[in-house]
């Protein structure tokens, strides 16, 4: 890697941090430009997934308020996600490369949809919300669990399938959704990297090897774009938010799509 394409890795984890932490997606910063410096795909796809956890880290941190009183929501969901983030994993794996782009690129658009939707599918759904479900009942656990699964075979926009999904099932404000997301987001990509990791270090699969300076890049990167994307986020009006989640949306089918 020459010193120009080392910095357009790391400006692009700059930009997937700032991304991620607002909505999601910038998985379709950092892979793309992984891919143009010649990382092959499947190396891409891993390496990029392991540096993304640090900024996805200080995304979540960036919502503390927000997060106060979801500690048991986030429990519950969150071991979907883990969950999830294996199988999705283990696919990547052990699957050809895009299986999923045509499913892919459908979740992504029916998210939006659900984004666009959500205040008055929120209050449809509160109709029969039973009282017993706090924290968004079986069926959000198993749209969380399908988001770990695609989150951790590719992960782009899971932000978003992940804001629509809690953004309905969960009678909160938008930004503690969008708070919630990031913690959920922050365990499939921190599962996956795990798997990723010992995968390599097995040497298990040797066509999904970690590229780590391209990880380091990604990191310091993501790290730095992770908390700046939290400051804007936190300030962002609900109809803005949910504008700009569309718009991220819209550009990842786009990206998938037509490459």
């Amino acid at each position: 890697m020459t010193p120009w394409e080392a910095v357009a890795v790391f400006a692009a984890g700059i930009g997937a941090g700032g991304i991620n932490a607002v909505v999601g997606s910038g998985s379709l910063i950092t892979f793309p430009t992984m891919v143009a410096v010649g990382l092959p795909p499947i190396v891409a796809n891993v390496s990029n997934n392991i540096g993304l956890v640090p900024g996805s880290l200080t995304g979540a941190l960036g919502y503390r308020a927000e997060l106060k009183g979801q500690r048991d929501r986030l429990i519950r969901l969150g071991l979907g996600s883990l969950l999830g983030s294996l199988i999705g994993g283990v696919l990547l794996l052990s699957l050809p490369e895009r299986t999923f782009t045509v499913v892919v690129s459908i979740l992504i658009g029916l998210a939006c949809v659900l984004v666009v939707l959500q205040p008055r599918l929120s209050a449809w759904v509160s109709a029969w919300r039973e009282h017993q479900h706090p924290h968004g009942g079986p069926w959000l656990w198993l749209g969380v669990f399908a988001g770990g699964i695609y989150g951790g075979y590719f992960g782009a926009a899971q932000g978003v399938l992940l804001i629509g999904l809690l953004g309905i099932f969960l009678d909160d404000d938008l930004q503690r959704v969008n708070a919630a997301k990031n913690v959920l987001a922050l365990v499939v990509n921190a599962a996956a990297a795990v798997l990723f990791i010992l995968a390599d270090a097995l040497d298990l699969f040797a066509e999904a090897a970690v590229d780590w300076t391209a990880v380091l890049l990604v990191a310091a990167g993501a790290t730095i774009g992770g908390f700046l994307g939290a400051k804007v986020g936190r300030k962002l009006p609900a109809p803005v938010l949910r504008g700009f989640i569309v718009c991220v949306g819209i550009a990842a089918i786009i990206k998938l799509v037509y490459g």
